[in-house]
C-alpha cells in the first residue's frame, strides 16, 4: 500500500460460481486524486466498486480503507466508514417516489441524527452545490432532464460531506454540452472539497479532462494505472486499440493535443 492511499485493494479475487472476475487484482486510489476507471465489456468494473463498497463479498483478498481492512471492522466501524463515502450509481438510482429534497436526505436520515428543519436545509445547499436551481428541489425523478437526475443523484452522494465520490458512468447519456459541464462540476467540486474521486467511465473526452490517472481492467486485473499521457504509451493491445482508435484520435483532437 502507498502512504497516500486512501483506499487500497490486494490480491482481489472475484467470482460467480466457476466464472472468475477478477484474479490477484491490485488498486490503490491516492487521496485527493480524479481516478479514472476504464475496461472492455464483461472486464467487472462495477463489480469492482461494489466490492470495494462492500456490496459484493470478495472471494478473495482484501479492501483496505486508510490502512484499516474494511472485511475486519466491526458493523458500527463499517457504518462509520460508508458514512465516509458518497455514490453515484449508474442511471442515478434515485427512489422515484420521493422528490429531489427528499431523495438528498435520505442519506441524513439513514447516519444522523438532526432536526428536520436542518436536514431540509443541508439539502437545500447539496442541491445548489450540484448545480441545481431551488425550484428543482420539489420535483420527482420523472420530471427531471437526464442530466438534472445525474444532479440530483450527485448531490446525495455529497449529502454527508463524504472523503471520497464513486462515480459509476456519470456522464453515460448525456448530450456532449452536459457531459462536459458534469465533469467541469467534477472537477470543481474535487478541488473546492478536496475530495478524492474514483470514476468508471467510457468517456475518453472526461478522462483527457479532469482524471489525475486512469486505471486499466483488462485480463482479470488492474493490467495498467497512469496518469492519460503516460498510459497511452502502453503496448497492451487493448489500451492500444482504445486510446488511439478512432475515439481515442477524436477525443485528443479535441483537448487540441
Amino acid at each position: 500500500m502507498t502512504q497516500d492511499a486512501l483506499i487500497s485493494v490486494r490480491g482481489l479475487r472475484t467470482a460467480f460460481g466457476p466464472h472468475v472476475i477478477h484474479e490477484n487484482l491490485d488498486l490503490d486510489i491516492r487521496r485527493g486524486e480524479i481516478l479514472g476507471l476504464v475496461g472492455g465489456s464483461g472486464t467487472g468494473k462495477t463489480v469492482l466498486l461494489n466490492t470495494i463498497l462492500g456490496l459484493k463479498q470478495p472471494d478473495g483478498g482484501d479492501v483496505f480503507f486508510e490502512g484499516h481492512r474494511y472485511g475486519g471492522l466491526s458493523r458500527a466501524d463499517r457504518h462509520r466508514v460508508n458514512s465516509r463515502w458518497g455514490v453515484l450509481f449508474q442511471n442515478g438510482a434515485l427512489f422515484t417516489s420521493l422528490n429531489v429534497r427528499e431523495n438528498v436526505m435520505a442519506p441524513l436520515r439513514e447516519h444522523v441524527s438532526m432536526p428536520q428543519e436542518l436536514m431540509e436545509e443541508i439539502a437545500g445547499m447539496k442541491i445548489g452545490l450540484a448545480g441545481l436551481s431551488p425550484e428543482a428541489a420539489d420535483r420527482y425523478p420523472s420530471e427531471l432532464s437526464g442530466g438534472m437526475r445525474k444532479r440530483a443523484a450527485l448531490a446525495r452522494a455529497l449529502a454527508l460531506d463524504p472523503d471520497i465520490l464513486f462515480l459509476d458512468e456519470p456522464t453515460a447519456g448525456l448530450d456532449p454540452i452536459g457531459a462536459a459541464a458534469f465533469d467541469s462540476l467534477i472537477l470543481e467540486l474535487s478541488q473546492a472539497l478536496g475530495l478524492t474521486v474514483l470514476m468508471i467511465t467510457h468517456d475518453l473526452d472526461s478522462l483527457h479532462a479532469i482524471c489525475d490517472r486512469v486505471a486499466v481492467l483488462a485480463d482479470k486485473k488492474v493490467e495498467a494505472v497512469a496518469p492519460l499521457e503516460a498510459l497511452m504509451r502502453n503496448p497492451h493491445p487493448w489500451i492500444q486499440e482504445y486510446f488511439h482508435g478512432p475515439r481515442g484520435r477524436a477525443a485528443i483532437a479535441g483537448q487540441g493535443g
